[in-house]
């Protein structure tokens, strides 16, 4: 009898251990995924209704020439992939107001031209080897589509995707934490596991019988 009832004392420890650290993973990783996990939610009926949602793009054209000296330090390089000189880049940044980077431009004997993609817009420049003379161009597509591209990750640069999987991890940590807290309130909540099943019973019947 003794035996018994210390068994059950220990499972009592043992589920009650187990709760206390799934609760406390659970409601750190949730904490992380928050905002993160809203503004998925949104990006994505966002995403899904990107047709319906209508945006001006606000295109800027600029015209400028390089002092002789910054011209100069351009150098020989004839083509192939390579950044600006930093001395040019540092010009063209004041001038533009944007930051040209280390990315790679398209040289060749005529021209150099460097893309300059970005969440929510697009932008390019091209440098006159002859004369100097640079012509850039800026265009935007508003808040949404910068929104939208940080859902897909488009052109945001290393440290988001860092963020993306730092982000990814978390909402692991949080759907297993919950997996886990289902099944040890199971018992108390018999509609658990049918509505887990639902849930996947419905995207697996979606993607059968109406997506072609």
């Amino acid at each position: 009898m003794s035996r018994s009832v210390s068994t059950s004392v220990q499972q009592q420890q043992s589920r009650g251990f187990w709760l206390r650290t799934l609760h406390q993973w659970h409601w750190i990783s949730s904490a992380v995924c928050l905002i993160g996990m809203l503004l998925f939610a949104i990006t994505g009926i966002t995403l899904n209704h990107a047709a319906k949602i209508e945006a001006t793009p606000d295109v800027q054209h600029r015209q400028l020439s390089l002092p002789p000296t910054v011209l100069g330090q351009l150098g020989d390089r004839e083509e192939g992939n390579a950044p600006v000189p930093r001395a040019v880049r540092q010009w063209l940044d004041g001038e533009l107001g944007t930051s040209i980077g280390g990315r790679a431009a398209e040289w060749s004997p005529e021209e150099i031209y460097l893309s300059l993609p970005r969440p929510g817009g697009d932008a390019w420049l091209s440098i006159d080897r002859e004369s100097g003379a640079v012509e850039f161009e800026s265009t935007s597509r508003g808040a949404v589509s910068y929104l939208n591209d940080l859902h897909k990750g488009r052109n945001a640069g290393p440290a988001w995707g860092w963020f993306l999987d730092v982000f990814a991890v978390a909402c692991l940590v949080f759907c297993i934490t919950g997996l886990f807290l289902l099944h040890l309130h199971a018992r108390q909540r018999r509609m658990t596991w049918p509505l887990v099943g639902l849930g996947l019973l419905i995207p697996l019947l979606i993607a059968l019988l109406l997506i072609h």
